[in-house]
């Protein structure tokens, strides 16, 4: 299935997260992260829930640092993550050039205070998508399973 996604992750501290090539300074709170897979939506998402992989995005070392406590499915055919992110960035805080590389928005990261689940219902909702709330790897094993 392809489509795009929403991460919430929780940073339970400051930290300095590492990557290949830069170094971003994160505050303590809530995080989202927009992300599309355009080849198996539960795959991606799968590994981003899981603790046992080589990381290779800016997502996998942030998900090294902190929690990551649910993930929005958004099946789609049409690449929304841009469109998804521009209206993420309306509420969030961005974290400039994390994980931003190959669309045109300046990030796909962006810090909230509080827990932002309402905030992202809102969006999927006024944008019309279908999406389904996800907690663990057997939650997307289930979701791929009722095509």
């Amino acid at each position: 299935m392809k489509g795009s996604y929403l991460l919430v992750i929780r940073l339970d501290g400051d930290r300095k997260i590492k990557t290949k090539a830069r170094e971003f300074p994160l505050k303590k709170g809530y995080y989202v992260y927009v992300g599309s897979a355009m080849n198996s939506l539960e795959k991606r998402v799968r590994r981003h829930f899981s603790k046992e992989k080589r990381p290779h995005w800016h997502i996998d070392y942030l998900l090294m640092e902190a929690e990551l406590l649910r993930a929005y499915l958004i099946p789609s055919g049409e690449r929304l993550e841009e469109k998804l992110s521009l209206e993420v960035a309306k509420h969030g805080e961005p974290v400039g050039g994390f994980g931003a590389g190959d669309v045109k928005v300046s990030a796909n990261l962006y810090r909230f205070e509080g827990e932002p689940d309402g905030v992202l219902v809102g969006i999927l909702g006024e944008l019309g998508l279908g999406w389904k709330s996800v907690k663990s790897e057997e939650e997307i094993r289930e979701f791929g399973e009722r095509k």
